[in-house]
């Protein structure tokens, strides 16, 4: 199959290529002129160039192309998230999600592409239900006001990509190489730091992706005919104040302290404050009957280890 993966140079799409091709799938990568296209390049793929953004120039990317299957993983995140500023750090990844979205869609009707699948989130669930989300629960309702636009966003790229008949797959906390967890990320230097309290009991509940994991997920994905959301995710969600000592305790670092979610608020934010005591995990069941896909890492405490048994600070004489 000749699959197009827009965003083929990020943390999900350095992984996904080479699976790709080692699953004999012919890629191209859609990629903005320079370092991009080079990184695309080197990662064994052909390349064709375009600004998402431009209509024009997607639609010419994507004839050139040729693909029978578009991957959407088009985001342009900093490496470094300032939860009081949410809304503006995540304002292109935002217009990628919908304008970007629309016009890989619009291309890819006009040259016949079988399948699509898109990158999603499942941590946009509404924290009022219990226990790991499925993808029946609905997402937030009410949600802080730095995260609205970011899930207007979602809504709209998981309404455009189910209206032409593809999947969704909704990726956890992503870690591995690239991230805010990985040993240069900026979750983990501030966690070495011992920037990182237990804000509010630390009640949030993460279900963490490894991307090698996401990019498996996606490759099955394209092998099947399945239309609608999925849930990939490891198999243990775990509330922030599990895993963030155990995190540290990998690093070599202090464990965190406590903070009041009232203190708290003020340097953070509400949706600061609602990240780290309101997130409700997801459920990975049924990708992993409907995909018949199993992650590496069922869970985040041996992923870790293996991403960061090497980062340990180094201890004072």
């Amino acid at each position: 199959m000749r699959v197009l993966v827009a965003g083929g140079t990020g943390v999900i799409g350095r992984q996904l290529v080479p699976l790709l091709r080692s699953a004999g799938h012919d890629v191209v990568v859609l990629s903005r002129p320079g370092r991009s296209a080079n990184a695309a390049e080197r990662l064994g793929a052909a390349v064709v160039t375009g600004d998402a953004l431009d209509r024009a120039a997607v639609a010419s990317a994507v004839r050139s192309a040729a693909p029978h299957a578009i991957v959407n993983m088009l985001t342009a995140i900093p490496p470094a998230i300032n939860p009081r500023r949410l809304a503006k750090d995540f304002e292109l990844t935002n217009r990628l999600r919908t304008e970007g979205t629309r016009n890989l869609l619009e291309a890819a009707r006009d040259v016949g592409v079988r399948r699509v699948v898109a990158q999603g989130l499942a941590y946009a669930y509404d924290p009022s239900g219990s226990g790991p989300a499925d993808e029946e629960a609905p997402l937030w309702q009410n949600p802080p006001k730095q995260f609205v636009p970011v899930l207007a966003a979602l809504r709209d790229l998981e309404r455009q990509t189910l209206s032409a008949q593809g999947a969704v797959l909704r990726f956890g906390h992503l870690y591995g190489p690239g991230t805010i967890y990985a040993p240069d990320g900026s979750f983990v230097q501030q966690v070495r730091g011992g920037k990182v309290p237990l804000v509010g009991g630390g009640t949030a509940t993460f279900s963490f992706t490894h991307t090698r994991d996401a990019a498996s997920a996606v490759v099955a994905a394209l092998d099947s005919d399945y239309t609608g959301v999925l849930n990939i995710v490891d198999d243990e969600p775990a509330p922030m104040h599990v895993w963030l000592p155990e995190l540290a305790d990998i690093l070599g670092a202090k464990r965190p302290k406590g903070a009041p979610a009232a203190l708290a608020r003020m340097a953070v934010g509400g949706w600061g404050v609602a990240f780290m005591t309101q997130l409700r995990g997801a459920d990975n069941s049924r990708a992993k009957r409907l995909l018949d896909w199993t992650p590496r890492y069922p869970s985040w405490r041996n992923g870790f280890t293996v991403e960061l048994r090497d980062a340990a600070t180094p201890t004072a004489a």
